[in-house]
């Protein structure tokens, strides 16, 4: 091949080069210029940040318990265990019959424990201890609503033959927590709402809309359970108290 067919053929391939060069920079400038146009597809600069304004509102309640549970039951003992079962079971239906007639319904006693066990006598030399009786127990948990009745539980309860009371407790039911947790967050977010409008005045901006919220929630306290012993009064003196409940909101609004 002669110098000059090598020269011809490095000159076409550097026109050819240059064409391309020339194409590829009049694609970049229309890019640029349809970026500058106002086409927001090619636009990847961040977008502005928000004014945020970070706020917390509370309210309260007393709560009195609307669910009373007593724990009562009957112990017996006798020389036998036929016998001692017997006797117990006695006395325990006349209590249920007695917490019956105070129109509570069978859902509303509930059988906690039952036991029929030997009563063992231990000798001081550390000989083989002997059988003397068999003692039965046999203990129920009432619960219930009507919570105005729990004298007259515990009391109808002892006179019908029942000869332990182990324990009162008192609860809030859910459709009372759910009530008053829909009231406080209705005071909360008031609460909180007030208080942000107050500050924005202050610093002479104005709230546009709301980020972000989330509800803090306290439980709803049960008054502590407690004994009592046998009724030596007409009537057993019972009262359920009242907790309060705190509720709280942070709710994060937008400003400008």
């Amino acid at each position: 091949m002669s110098q000059e067919t090598s020269n011809n053929k490095l000159y076409v391939i550097l026109i050819i080069l240059s064409i391309a060069i020339v194409i590829i920079a009049a694609g970049l400038y229309s890019f640029v210029i349809a970026g500058t146009s106002g086409l927001k597809l090619y636009n990847f600069t961040s977008p502005p940040q928000q004014n945020l304004l970070s706020i917390s509102g509370s309210s309260s309640a007393f709560v009195v318990p609307d669910i009373a549970s007593i724990s009562l039951g009957v112990f017996t003992q006798a020389p036998t265990a036929k016998e001692a079962s017997e006797k117990n079971a006695a006395l325990m239906n006349a209590t249920i019959g007695a917490l019956k007639n105070l129109d509570l319904a069978d859902k509303e006693i509930r059988t906690s424990f039952l036991s029929i066990q030997p009563v063992y006598n231990y000798t001081r030399d550390g000989g083989a201890p002997t059988i003397t009786g068999y003692s039965a127990s046999n203990n129920v948990v009432v619960t219930t609503q009507a919570i105005n009745k729990s004298s007259d539980i515990v009391d109808k309860s002892i006179a019908a033959g029942a000869n332990q009371v182990s324990s009162i407790s008192f609860e809030v039911s859910d459709e009372k927590q759910k009530q008053i947790r829909n009231e406080l967050i209705v005071e909360a977010v008031k609460d909180a709402d007030e208080k942000a409008r107050m500050l924005a005045e202050n610093l002479k901006v104005r709230i546009v809309g709301v980020s972000t919220s989330s509800i803090s929630e306290g439980e709803f306290p049960s008054p502590p359970p407690f004994a009592k012993g046998l009724a030596e009064q007409a009537a057993t003196p019972i009262q359920p108290g009242e907790s309060k409940v705190t509720l709280s909101v942070q709710v994060t609004y937008i400003f400008e």
